[in-house]
């Protein structure tokens, strides 16, 4: 055992003092010692139950005769971030995760973890760090949030309530309704209601084989959550003694297998950045143009919130991630020979799953398009890559052309949009926000629900060098790469300049002749990145293009 290097032997008997110090008896320290990484904390809603989860896991691992130690890892709440300089130190946590994962895990010789992770950084972190560690590793997540509830028995998420915001400066709500909104669109504790990030990553755990049934989609608040994460606890020890490491699973195939099911589910459009990057931990390379390969030959099958009006618990009852994976093993778009935690094949997974809800789920024969829920766009705006969420983007908008709108900030754009500058077919661009210009790659959360909540989204493209939620709808064009800090062409984009959108095309063109841009080019001044200090500096030197998964060199 990797422990053995922590406890055996007359040389290891100032280490062995140490781990009686801490309390354990003879019989615990001679058991494999399992890592359980909890990510529990008292400001992210999704982490606020994560202490019961961590204890359940605890419980299995003790049922299979394993001790497990806990340690933790951080979580920044995306929407409590949003808006303000803390969504500057969103992305950048997952390498902080990743980075102090592997610190722990090695420092310590485990022999195995669970990772207990639940929102949008923290999931990738943590499958970052479960490859570098590279020990027998398994994740269960907090659980996704009920979606809110109102009297009339409508349904509705956090993305509801961005959107609600620019309703009411669009003087289209009141404060009383408002008010109504932001008390009833998060009852529960879990990751936000929608497919949003967080939960787009814990269903793709299940799909590359790091997850159980369930793990991406069972409620937090139900008691089946808890016997799930016993059951991961139990689950980790027979990885242990059959020795299944993460680089076993999450193989090239794994990765196809993620990919095709983020295609039919919609997924957010940060697994483009999260994806290569977990893939790099492994010496594995996702080209973005392989990505639309998959798309091509993926059906969408799913519409959830905020593409629809259906919500991770509906999934849940209609089968969860697997019956989405029967769905596309019908059409043999998966790779069934995968190896997943459960010891198992995703074709023996998948032997008894049934898809219980073909209108949350649609039938492979009757999806909602051809094509998967995410594109990559290429041109001279984006040589190396750009990205939307098409299963998000209203048919009218999936071909576009209109005059630009630019924006050094977000916030500067933010006050456009409220000051109703923006008038309909504009294409806004916001730049200087990506990895390296933010610094950190802010979402544009605000921006787009500030669209939507205008009645825009069907009218307005916005693109830009950061970000999106998982919770934006429309014709929202992310990532594009470079970004204007390393002097891509969104650099030189001025006012008025046409901007032609093809998604069913993959194409982005900045309709401005070679010889201005090399104008443009030789007589703008780049902006300096706008932190220079701590740890956002430090990103700012040493982070990657977003088309490279934003990783750190």
């Amino acid at each position: 055992m990797n422990s053995d290097n922590i406890k055996k032997g007359p040389e290891r008997s100032p280490n062995r003092s140490l781990l009686y110090a801490l309390g354990y008896t003879d019989e615990e320290i001679n058991r494999p010692l399992i890592g359980v990484v909890s990510s529990y904390n008292e400001i992210v809603p999704g982490h606020m139950n994560l202490d019961k989860i961590t204890e359940a896991v605890k419980a299995g691992i003790r049922l299979s005769g394993g001790t497990p130690i806990v340690f933790p890892a951080i979580a920044v709440c995306d929407g409590i971030a949003m808006g303000h300089i803390g969504m500057k130190y969103s992305l950048v946590t997952r390498d902080l995760i990743a980075d102090s994962t592997e610190c722990m895990a090695l420092a310590h010789q485990f022999d195995g973890l669970v990772m207990i992770p639940n929102c949008d950084k923290n999931v990738p972190g943590l499958l970052m760090a479960a490859a570098r560690v590279n020990i027998p590793t398994i994740f269960v997540s907090g659980g996704p949030m009920l979606a809110g509830r109102f009297r009339d028995g409508s349904r509705a998420s956090l993305s509801s309530m961005f959107e609600a915001v620019g309703s009411y400066y669009a003087k289209k709500i009141d404060d009383k309704e408002l008010d109504e909104f932001t008390r009833t669109v998060c009852p529960t504790c879990g990751s936000c209601s929608g497919m949003y990030t967080a939960n787009s990553m814990n269903c793709l755990t299940e799909s590359i084989g790091m997850a159980l049934s369930g793990n991406g989609t069972v409620p937090a608040v139900f008691s089946k959550r808890l016997r799930l994460a016993k059951t991961a606890g139990m689950k980790i020890m027979e990885l242990v003694e059959k020795n299944i490491k993460p680089s076993d699973i999450m193989t090239k195939d794994a990765f196809e297998n993620a990919l095709t099911v983020d295609m039919a589910l919609g997924c957010s459009t940060n697994t483009m950045l999260h994806l290569p990057a977990i893939a790099n931990e492994l010496n594995l390379t996702i080209d973005l143009k392989h990505v639309n390969e998959i798309s091509e030959k993926t059906p969408n099958l799913c519409h959830l919130a905020p593409a629809g009006r259906t919500y991770i618990e509906d999934l849940d009852l209609a089968g969860g991630v697997y019956a989405v994976m029967k769905e596309l093993q019908k059409k043999n778009l998966l790779k069934e020979s995968a190896m997943t935690v459960t010891g198992k094949t995703i074709k023996e997974n998948l032997s008894d799953v049934k898809n219980c809800n073909n209108e949350v789920i649609r039938d492979i024969d009757n999806p909602y398009t051809s094509t998967g829920g995410i594109a990559i766009l290429f041109g001279n705006l984006a040589p190396d890559g750009c990205v939307v969420k098409r299963s998000a983007v209203d048919e009218k908008m999936l071909v576009h052309s209109g005059p630009a709108r630019v924006f050094d900030s977000e916030e500067d754009a933010i006050r456009a949009i409220y000051d109703k500058k923006i008038n309909k077919g504009d294409v806004v661009v916001i730049r200087y926000e990506g990895p390296k210009g933010g610094p950190g790659m802010r979402e544009m959360l605000n921006p787009t629900s500030a669209i939507a909540g205008m009645g825009l989204d069907k009218d307005v493209a916005l693109i830009t060098d950061g970000r999106f939620s998982g919770a934006t709808r429309g014709a929202s064009i992310g990532h594009v790469s470079p970004e204007a800090a390393s002097g891509g062409n969104i650099a030189y984009v001025q006012d008025g300049d046409i901007i032609s959108i093809d998604i069913p095309s993959y194409k982005i063109e900045l309709k401005v002749t070679d010889d201005e841009l090399k104008k443009r080019k030789e007589s703008t001044k780049l902006l300096e990145p706008k932190v220079k200090l701590g740890y956002l500096a430090r990103y700012s030197k040493n982070v990657s293009s977003a088309n490279k998964g934003a990783i750190l060199c």
